[in-house]
């Protein structure tokens, strides 16, 4: 009985001792709102909008153009690298909306996760990215 004990006792400091795994992001989401930080705009209902996120990768579209890139985490911190893009011409609404998003997919930002919500902050904390799980 004692050696289990110290057994049980042993398994909940080492757990303890890990370290804080970031939550995992992995999934599709969807865009609810972008841009200004202090007033963010919400997403144009008429467009179609996916985020994946899987592992270290990233893609989807957000306007009209496919991208993909890669991504990493660092607690509240997410660095975006080697982004590629088709380069559809985009008019209206989902160029603005494209724009505004791809801005804040480059560098450093900052994250939250909150249930179902993703926020994504720019750097400089001016520009907001909102998703939702899909």
């Amino acid at each position: 009985m004692k050696k289990i004990y110290l057994l049980i006792v042993a398994v909940f400091l080492l757990a303890a001792c890990a370290p804080a795994v970031s939550p995992s992001l992995a999934g599709e989401w969807q865009l609810v709102s972008y841009g200004s930080a202090s007033n963010p705009t919400p997403a144009d209902p008429s467009i179609d909008t996916s985020i994946l996120f899987d592992a270290e990768k990233i893609s989807g579209n957000v306007g009209c153009n496919q991208f993909n890139g890669s991504y990493t985490l660092n607690g509240s911190d997410i660095t975006f690298d080697q982004f590629i893009s088709t380069k559809m011409a985009c008019i209206g609404n989902a160029s603005v909306q494209e724009s505004a998003i791809l801005s804040v997919f480059v560098g450093a930002a900052t994250y939250s996760l909150n249930g179902d919500t993703l926020t994504i902050t720019s750097a400089d904390g001016a520009s907001v990215i909102v998703l939702a799980k899909k």
